[in-house]
């Protein structure tokens, strides 16, 4: 096994939807010792705190919902995410999804830096493909991979100056789309696989073809993880539960073939609410999620015993 450089990165970011906790987030994983169980696999682990937002002023807005710190979020995690690419394995702990505003911003600037093209792997209920006109709820955690895509609407953000192209963006385990997301994706290259084909096909042969397509082009890959990609009987710490996601095995499965392809570059842990989790198991899946990209093998998970 190739031994990383893992650099955490914690974002406690709760504006990009209303319901609060997600700032949490980034204690939870420090907590369910994220750290240890990377390095018990033999890779170096540099915490490098949590990054802050540039002071803002608000932004009034009658429907979008915290603009203006969203935006500074998105111009922060960005220059972190630069920085970090630069050194080794970035893994940012979460946080709500509206930090990969930020972090896939940063991945497109090195990837271009670097003279590489990017790919997106996003395993989540929702393609959160939305832009800040087409998002009902004015959350905009809903709209990360509209923006990284190139998709208008984007007013006061970091200008991306090398979108992601949507035959390089997989969407695995979707069950809840909004139908103006719909409409917009149907007319795209973009891969999306919900669970109805996951269920009647399985979850690694269009893993398989979309790691070999990163393979062929020698890209980097972005993976961004949602709780909610999960099922919530098994990983309830989320605020936007959708019943009928991924197994634990799924999902474990998911991140052995990251981690034996060698591609992937950068890691988002999202979405994680502690306010909302049952004596920290959905942390502790999360970090054991991350462990098997990371090289954890299925015979080498611990047995967990509660006294």
């Amino acid at each position: 096994m190739t031994t990383q450089n893992c650099i955490l990165i914690g974002a406690p970011m709760d504006c990009g939807k209303r319901r609060a906790g997600c700032l949490m987030g980034p204690d939870a994983y420090r907590t369910a010792d994220l750290a240890g169980a990377l390095q018990s696999l033999g890779h170096k682990v540099q915490d490098r705190g949590n990054v802050s937002p540039a002071p803002v002023d608000p932004i009034a807005h009658d429907r979008l919902y915290k603009l203006a710190e969203t935006i500074a979020w998105t111009e922060s995690l960005a220059d972190a995410c630069v920085a970090a690419l630069k050194d080794g394995f970035p893994i940012f702990m979460g946080g709500d999804h509206a930090l990969a505003l930020g972090t896939l911003l940063g991945a497109t600037r090195h990837a271009a830096a670097s003279d590489k093209p990017l790919f997106v792997l996003w395993l989540d209920a929702h393609t959160d493909y939305h832009t800040p006109q087409t998002t009902d709820s004015g959350n905009l955690h809903g709209t990360p991979m509209g923006y990284i895509a190139g998709r208008d609407g984007f007013d006061g953000f970091p200008a991306v100056e090398h979108p992601v192209p949507h035959d390089n963006i997989c969407m695995l385990g979707l069950r809840s789309v909004d139908p103006a997301e719909r409409a917009a994706l149907e007319g795209t290259d973009v891969t999306y696989i919900d669970m109805r084909a996951i269920d009647e096909h399985g979850i690694a042969g269009p893993l398989n073809t979309f790691l070999d397509k990163v393979r062929a082009a020698d890209g980097h890959l972005h993976v961004s993880l949602d709780v909610d990609f999960l099922d919530p009987s098994f990983a309830p710490a989320v605020g936007t539960t959708v019943p009928g996601g991924a197994t634990v095995r799924e999902a474990h499965l998911v991140m052995e073939m990251l981690h034996d392809s060698g591609l992937m570059t950068s890691l988002d842990l999202v979405e994680l609410n502690p306010f909302l989790d049952e004596r920290g198991r959905t942390a502790q899946l999360m970090v054991e999620l991350t462990a098997s990209a990371l090289g954890r093998r299925i015979f080498d998970r611990p047995t967990r015993a509660f006294s």
